[in-house]
């Protein structure tokens, strides 16, 4: 179901989140050394491919092939490549302590399947190594700018400081902030950051 319905949203021609990265998730590489980046749920492709243009070697996965197909049409267009795996994150499986930097850019899902992404982020995390994330707080279910209805696949402060305790928490905090990604995430948003390290 959850697979069809990404299918279709990305199945058009034009990029429905754009094809510039997120912001936030821009603005924090620019301090990093490039590594090795895992991208859970990078649809198509605008960060990860954003990532390998700095000179990251990125591995990216979704459960959506037409969110592949035009993550590597992006990649191509750019003159970079990046590994892109259809993967839903229950099957998702990397080495342990292999990413230098995962980032969760409005990776949304139900209670169960997130608890299990945000558990396997950790392992995936070098020592040392970075979290990134940007996300909807529930607040955004008054804006009606893009995002799930459901507030349980909605990100709280205590959902992170719960899930990512043995991180160091570097940030943390809920905001609201004009957004412009493309025709799904477009004006007034309520959401939330958080960057830790391992």
């Amino acid at each position: 179901m959850v697979k069809e319905f990404w299918n279709e949203r990305y199945g058009t021609s034009e990029y429905v989140y754009g094809e510039a990265p997120n912001a936030f998730f821009a603005e924090q590489l620019q301090g990093l050394n490039p590594g090795h980046i895992i991208l859970p749920c990078d649809g198509e492709g605008r960060n990860g491919v954003y990532a390998a243009t700095l000179g990251w070697t990125v591995t990216a996965f979704d459960q959506s092939e037409e969110g592949r197909k035009k993550a590597l049409q992006l990649a191509e267009k750019k003159g970079v490549s990046i590994r892109y795996d259809i993967a839903d994150v229950m099957d998702a499986d990397y080495p342990v302590d292999s990413a230098d930097l995962v980032a969760l850019i409005y990776a949304h899902l139900p209670p169960v399947p997130r608890a299990t992404l945000l558990a396997k982020v950790i392992k995936w995390l070098k020592p040392g190594g970075k979290l990134i994330l940007e996300a909807y707080n529930p607040a955004q279910l008054n804006n009606g700018t893009g995002g799930p209805k459901d507030i349980d696949m909605l990100y709280t402060e205590d959902i992170l400081r719960t899930s990512f305790k043995d991180l160091h928490t570097e940030t943390l905090q809920c905001l609201r902030l004009h957004l412009e990604e493309g025709a799904f995430h477009s004006g007034m948003s309520d959401v939330i950051r958080y960057i830790a390290t391992k």
